[in-house]
């Protein structure tokens, strides 16, 4: 059965975009879509006109939808949320798409793990303590750890050095404070007290406080110099981006909230943002960007809200 086909909503003509982009919307209101999805279906829309209205119609379509089932089934107090949650969740077993857990396969029998938005402290050993940041899995390896995603803050007092693996590298640090973050692929090592080293592609690159270093697999940038305050403000339940693209903003919100927010507007994206959020706060962040920078916000099932 067709969900969009009720005679209450004007069906647009079938073709094979407009089944694309009903998929899209599948997967968007599953609760499953993962942030590479959002950028995926960005692509998708900017691919021609005719992909961009496609996605429009079938959310037209999914809203004279959801207005049409609150009318049919208010008696019974049967919401459209409710209503859609079975015929989703039916669909999405046939959505074709990547959707995986936090660091992939190795991920999901990690030994210390974070769920989105949860923080957790783990005592790794005596003069070890890991902050564990929101969606991160650390797996023991030997005597050391490997962040396999995620982001975690580490603070090692030990005589031997604690050794961090993290994608293609490996820190070392035996009197530090360092901050790993590993998503996306790349990974950005932020030394806030003491000093370090990180071995990474037959280099050994030695870091003191307020150095930065970021690499990925084919790629080793040169240390910088940050603001270490800003790099670690999510411990203290904030995030900071200065003169950060709001494209860039929304994909580190989205690793915080439940649901998914998703810029559709590419030129709305590439704006400058100047901001400070606060974790408690960013239930409601989509309607600041919509205030602050006149985007338009649709929004579905699952915490699931549409930039445009």
């Amino acid at each position: 059965m067709n969900i969009f086909s009720l005679s209450t909503v004007r069906a647009t003509p079938a073709s094979p975009l407009h089944d694309e982009a009903r998929d899209w919307l599948l997967l968007l209101t599953s609760g499953r879509a993962t942030v590479a999805d959002a950028k995926a279906l960005k692509a998708w829309c900017a691919q021609s006109p005719e992909h961009a209205q496609a996605f429009e119609q079938i959310k037209a379509m999914w809203r004279q939808l959801g207005t049409a089932i609150e009318q049919a089934q208010r008696p019974h107090h049967f919401g459209r949320r409710a209503f859609l949650g079975g015929a989703i969740a039916a669909s999405a077993a046939l959505v074709m798409v990547g959707v995986g857990a936090p660091g992939g396969l190795a991920g999901l029998t990690a030994d210390y793990r974070t769920e989105v938005g949860e923080q957790r402290q783990v005592l790794l050993s005596d003069g070890v303590s890991l902050e564990l940041n929101t969606q991160t899995r650390i797996s023991r390896v030997g005597q050391g750890i490997e962040l396999l995603e995620g982001e975690v803050e580490v603070l090692a007092r030990v005589a031997q050095p604690l050794k961090v693996q993290a994608g293609v590298g490996w820190v070392s640090a035996a009197q530090a404070r360092f901050n790993v973050r590993h998503t996306d692929r790349n990974v950005c090592v932020t030394c806030i007290e003491g000093w370090l080293s990180v071995d990474v592609a037959g280099r050994t690159v030695h870091m003191e406080s307020g150095r930065q270093l970021t690499y990925g697999a084919d790629v080793i940038g040169e240390v910088a110099t940050v603001d270490t305050q800003a790099v670690v403000a999510w411990r203290e339940q904030v995030l900071v981006f200065n003169n950060a693209t709001l494209a860039t903003v929304v994909d580190e919100i989205n690793r915080y909230r439940p649901g998914m927010l998703v810029l559709l507007n590419k030129e709305l994206g590439q704006r400058r943002v100047q901001a400070r959020f606060n974790l408690q706060q960013l239930a409601g962040v989509a309607l600041l960007i919509r205030d602050a920078y006149g985007a338009k916000c649709t929004e579905l099932p699952g915490g699931v809200v549409l930039l445009s």
